[in-house]
């Protein structure tokens, strides 16, 4: 079973990978005609820090559904999938913390972006990300235009009002309401869940997992389930533990205000089931996440991910 540290320095070899390859498809892509403080808006809360959970799930099972040896290359159309993930990821973190959303002006250690720059350069930094993510698939993926289609369909399912924007829009219209237990795992399942399964699903077709991979298409569509289960039971884990660090823990250990969720009248896990509760539900989630890597136990894949999962559960911050 790998270490906290050894999944912590995973997480930082993803997430440095994935960093360079924005920073060159950022130049690739915008330069010289894009204006430089928009570049700067946008740089500011990308390359922020953070954990990079989204990218380093694509790029994990990536090289859990793949068919030969693990390598450490990676692939241009899993770093896409990955950078993407990521462009869609921060643009809703800025557009979250507006004065109109949550009224945020602490991310990841530092001002907010409409802090630094202003609502409207805010605004339209997270827009520019959201076409971003969608240039870099159409431009990197290229070679493979059925792919290609795939992930566009898979992030942007998992992005818009059936996902990530319609899941923040029914945070909002409850808040101030009593939300049953099933309610509340449905909003988070669209709020944070979707992109997180959507993180997995897209590694693995990047990995030819799935309808149309040809020879031994019947294994690579149970991989392909497989990872889409972990993926919802991993998303509903990661929000259950952010509620409840949202009260267990200071800014200065997540970066960001804590304790707001309750003053904004938001429905949370510990509300409803109390921090024990909130633990025990956390746990089970897990749990069905590790039981949905059956298709790749034993091996080191099934391990990385089963790692990764146990990280986001108990993590600190």
């Amino acid at each position: 079973m790998a270490s906290p540290t050894t999944v912590q320095e995973s997480l930082a070899q993803d997430g440095a990978r994935v960093d360079a390859y924005l920073r060159d498809a950022l130049t690739r892509l915008t330069a010289p005609a894009a204006p430089p403080r928009l570049l700067e808006a946008i740089s500011y809360s990308l390359f922020a820090g953070g954990k990079r959970l989204r990218p380093a799930l694509v790029l994990a099972c990536w090289r859990a559904c793949r068919r030969h040896e693990r390598s450490t290359d990676v692939a241009r159309s899993a770093l896409a999938a990955a950078g993407a993930i990521e462009l869609i990821h921060t643009f809703s973190l800025v557009h979250d913390d507006l004065p109109a959303m949550d009224d945020d002006d602490l991310r990841r250690g530092r001002p907010t972006n409409h802090k630094v720059f202003g609502e409207a350069m805010a605004v339209l930094a997270g827009d520019a990300m959201v076409t971003l993510a969608f240039e870099l698939i159409a431009t990197d993926v290229s070679v493979e235009p059925a792919l290609a289609v795939a992930l566009s369909r898979e992030l942007s399912r998992a992005a818009g009002p059936v996902g990530m924007i319609g899941g923040q829009v029914l945070d909002m219209d409850g808040e101030n309401a009593q939300l049953t237990y099933e309610q509340l795992v449905g909003l988070h399942r669209m709020k944070t869940g979707a992109l997180i399964t959507a993180s997995c699903r897209m590694g693995a077709l990047c990995a030819g997992a799935g309808a149309g991979a040809g020879a031994g298409a019947g294994a690579d569509e149970n991989m392909l389930a497989s990872v889409t289960s972990f993926g919802a039971h991993l998303g509903l884990a990661f929000q259950i533990i952010d509620d409840v660090l949202d009260e267990t823990s200071t800014p200065e250990q997540m970066g960001k205000h804590t304790g707001k969720d309750a003053a904004r009248g938001k429905n949370t896990y510990p509300v409803l089931l109390g921090l024990d509760g909130a633990r025990r539900a956390a746990r089970e989630q897990l749990d069905a996440a590790l039981a949905a890597l059956h298709s790749f136990a034993p091996s080191p894949a099934g391990d990385e991910l089963g790692a990764l999962a146990r990280f986001v559960v108990e993590r600190r911050h």
